[in-house]
């Protein structure tokens, strides 16, 4: 079959949407094309296959990541997750606000709880659980974007569109990191799956136990991240159009099954914060009504669509824009674009924050890829005016689909090793030799003479030793500079005024960069001597080149 659709057709989702607003009905059994859907839930024996392979190369991936990328993979869920287990445990202001929920890092808790039932909780293995622990659910979210692409077009864009989401760098480098972001992505994917198949079916009984089953899955994404609510206002809001009873879907489906999951979220973080919490309040107040975010940094309005969003996608995008023009699925393609504008009008900005949509761009360049079949012309006139059709269902055959699967392949999986394995490695490279130096008593305490949260702390450690790292608590007074900021105008000053020789020889340890170690120097060879030199990055990210993080050790 050729991928090219006539221009009056309808896109599939269209099609059978239809049946909700009565403008076609279906057969008895319902159309051919989804009863294979109905009777295989959740996976076919094809999509078991496909999700263990999945799984193996997820694992690989999750250990393969060993670089730091954003703060809250660690400090907002292992560090929270390894207070909960062994009593100790930094937790940022945050979580002192009431404005991050416990029910992520409650999972990391639990895989910490067996760990050390079983007395595996090692250095090694508790930094790579975790990660590994989040390749289950990648790999997950990996099948249902199959599963979503074979109901949105059929088995071969399917294929294709896993291709994609496998070879890209960016999910690479991010879906397996332990952030809530990258949980939000698969409950995302998934939850779509089932609202587009409760638009597909033909019974009565299984569409409304697909559309609470996304409902449901919309919730908890919401409860894990409440920005995931932009997502699903928008998913919604399109099929409240379409539903014919409109009463039924708000107050018999969305409020109770939203009202349910919001309890027991509220449930949850009562008996974690010994109060009652809201903490979806709490973050839209801060993030939203106050712009508490932009303490953080912020960018133009347009980043997302010229500079962010792009650099995920990487050199997909052409396949991208080509899949959403050929494929005409307007809904998914305006949900990414809603996406991207609504992030737009927050000052502060990041990567990670539009993940959730980047499976459904990735999809439209496996439908772009699944169009690229090489066709011939009918010779006869007659044959010009139907559809083209296939010679060869082969990629060897397509001198273009090769050259786009190479082109495809050299320019995403080199910088996907690059930089899941080197840049910014050395934040976590220096956390696990400390951690086996501290488990060998040759460390007592440990001073972070560098931007905060530029390390991981405890959850990498693993040994209840002093640490003191520079405070970057947002300020209620404008204008007020924090220890980190401070430390970073002018290390010497700061240094001295803060900490004094006496102090500073509390410390067994200090970990700085070796940016700001030029600068101290003549300071800490006093009483400090060079123990160990970690490679970090061979360029400079948002500040000045941090090629290694250095330990210094106190003398005797």
């Amino acid at each position: 079959m050729s991928y090219r659709r006539r221009p009056a057709e309808r896109t599939t989702i269209e099609r059978v949407a239809a049946v909700h607003s009565s403008e076609e009905k279906p057969n008895k059994t319902g159309d051919s094309r989804y009863r294979s859907w109905s009777r295989s839930w959740p996976l076919e024996q094809e999509e078991t296959r496909i999700w263990l392979i999945c799984l193996v190369i997820r694992a690989i991936n999750g250990v393969m990541v060993q670089t730091y990328f954003n703060p809250d993979e660690h400090w907002q869920s292992l560090e929270v997750a390894h207070h909960l287990t062994f009593g100790y445990g930094h937790l940022t202001w945050e979580w002192k606000e009431g404005i991050r929920s416990y029910l992520h890092p409650l999972i990391f808790a639990l895989l910490y709880k067996i760990l050390a039932f079983l007395h595996l909780d090692t250095s090694l293995v508790m930094s790579k659980a975790p990660r590994i622990l989040q390749s289950i659910f990648a790999s997950i979210g990996d099948v249902y974007l199959y599963k979503l692409s074979k109901l949105v077009f059929d088995e071969h864009v399917a294929k294709w569109a896993l291709f994609c989401q496998m070879v890209n760098w960016f999910m690479f480098f991010c879906i397996t990191r332990t952030l809530s972001n990258s949980l939000e992505t698969v409950l995302t994917t998934i939850g779509i799956f089932y609202w587009f198949l409760a638009i597909a079916t033909s019974k009565k009984s299984k569409l409304d136990a697909s559309r609470k089953l996304a409902l449901a899955i919309a919730a908890l994404a919401c409860a894990i991240r409440p920005t995931s609510a932009i997502t699903w206002f928008y998913v919604g809001l399109m099929d409240l159009f379409q539903v014919r009873s409109k009463f039924k879907f708000i107050f018999l489906e969305v409020i109770p099954v939203g009202s349910f999951v919001l309890a027991l979220t509220c449930l949850v973080d009562r008996l974690m914060y010994q109060s009652w919490v809201i903490v979806p309040l709490n973050f839209l107040k801060f993030n939203f009504l106050s712009s508490g975010g932009d303490y953080y940094g912020t960018h133009v309005f347009h980043w997302y669509f010229t500079q962010g969003f792009p650099s995920m996608v990487w050199t997909f995008l052409p396949f991208t824009i080509v899949g959403i023009v050929k494929s005409r699925e307007r809904r998914l393609a305006g949900l990414i674009a809603w996406v991207l504008g609504l992030y737009s009008v927050l000052g502060h900005k990041e990567f990670r924050f539009v993940l959730p949509v980047l499976p459904i761009a990735l999809m439209f360049s496996g439908y772009c890829l699944a169009s690229m079949k090489k066709q011939t012309s009918p010779p006869d006139a007659k044959a010009k005016n139907k559809r083209t059709t296939l010679v060869s269902e082969k990629s060897g055959n397509n001198p273009k689909l090769k050259f786009a699967i190479v082109f495809l392949l050299l320019t995403n999986v080199p910088m996907a090793v690059y930089m899941s394995s080197v840049h910014q490695r050395g934040t976590e490279d220096v956390m696990q030799y400390l951690s086996k130096e501290a488990h060998k008593g040759k460390v007592s305490s440990i001073l972070f003479l560098m931007p905060c949260h530029s390390t991981p702390y405890y959850s990498s450690l693993h040994y209840n030793v002093t640490m003191r790292f520079l405070d970057c608590t947002p300020s209620e007074e404008r204008g007020v500079i924090d220890e980190s900021d401070q430390f970073m105008l002018n290390p010497s000053d700061f240094v001295k005024s803060m900490f004094s020789n006496s102090h500073l020889l509390n410390f067994s340890h200090i970990v700085l960069f070796e940016s700001e170690e030029k600068h101290l120097r003549d300071l800490l060879s006093s009483h400090f001597v060079e123990l160990k030199r970690f490679f970090h990055s061979h360029f400079k990210v948002d500040r000045d080149l941090q090629s290694s993080v250095v330990v210094y050790s106190r003398l005797s």
